[in-house]
């Protein structure tokens, strides 16, 4: 029965310590996802999972073998340099180190099980660590060139023009060579990690979007592909391409 059935893909969601008086009575801790990364799963054929942060590696493996895809979604929030042998700089913003623990080392369970992977914003970040790259800890201190890449008002829009590289697999799943998108990032890719390519920079030069050489399918951009994908059909071919991969893995197990 499992292989007539539709792929499971796991979604990282966020933590809030903060009270939310609205729906608890104390400030008891909230894990939580915005419905658009769960939309374009569904819209795209899989079932999304909202995956709740753990502490415990034997539980992270029993999620990583039980999914068919894993997305590590973005959030509010930076990586600590100390992941990639930095130390902070005064521009660094929120850390979340349980989420991000979490998110790492999921990754890294994602890529040495082969599992398709799609990083968004700070996911594409994630994958770029995990595989040994680092990060500009704040694009208008440590790249000041860069254009503006916090356009959080243009979100619903798209707000600056990304170039695809020839011959990648971005390229084949978008069959063009220009998009527009929405980045409401302050972080970015800046060396990237062992196995990966560069497949989007934006028209500063700041990378933009990564895959990797060596895997079925690990794709990162630095934009909200879930967010436009109701009314973008190039967005929709992103977690479309992603999903087909997702129902191969399901199928071969």
């Amino acid at each position: 029965m499992r292989n007539h059935s539709l792929p499971l893909i796991g979604i990282t969601a966020d933590i809030s310590e903060a009270p939310q008086r609205r729906f608890t009575a104390g400030n008891e801790p909230t894990i939580f996802l915005p419905r658009r990364y769960s939309r374009a799963v569904e819209m795209s054929g899989g079932i999304p999972l909202l995956l709740p942060f753990t502490a415990s590696r034997a539980l992270m493996r029993q999620y990583i073998g039980r999914l068919d895809g894993l997305v590590i979604s973005g959030g509010a929030f930076d990586i600590h340099p100390s992941y990639y042998n930095e130390k902070p700089i005064k521009e660094i913003g929120a850390i979340k180190r349980d989420r991000t623990e979490f998110e790492l080392e999921m990754t890294h369970l994602a890529l040495k099980r082969d599992l398709p992977l799609l990083g968004i914003c700070g996911g594409a970040q994630a994958i770029n660590v995990v595989l040994g790259g680092t990060l500009y800890q704040d694009i208008a201190a440590q790249a000041p060139h860069a254009n503006q890449h916090e356009q959080g008002a243009k979100k619903e829009i798209g707000g600056h023009i990304v170039n695809i590289a020839r011959g990648t697999r971005l390229e084949q799943i978008l069959r063009r060579r220009s998009l527009e998108v929405n980045t409401t990032h302050h972080q970015a890719v800046k060396e990237i990690g062992t196995g990966l390519v560069v497949n989007a920079t934006a028209e500063d030069g700041l990378i933009e979007g990564i895959e990797s050489l060596r895997h079925s399918f690990v794709l990162g951009v630095q934009w909200h592909p879930e967010v436009l994908a109701p009314r973008n059909v190039a967005q929709r071919r992103i977690f479309s391409f992603f999903i087909d991969s997702c129902r191969r893995a399901h199928r071969a197990r």
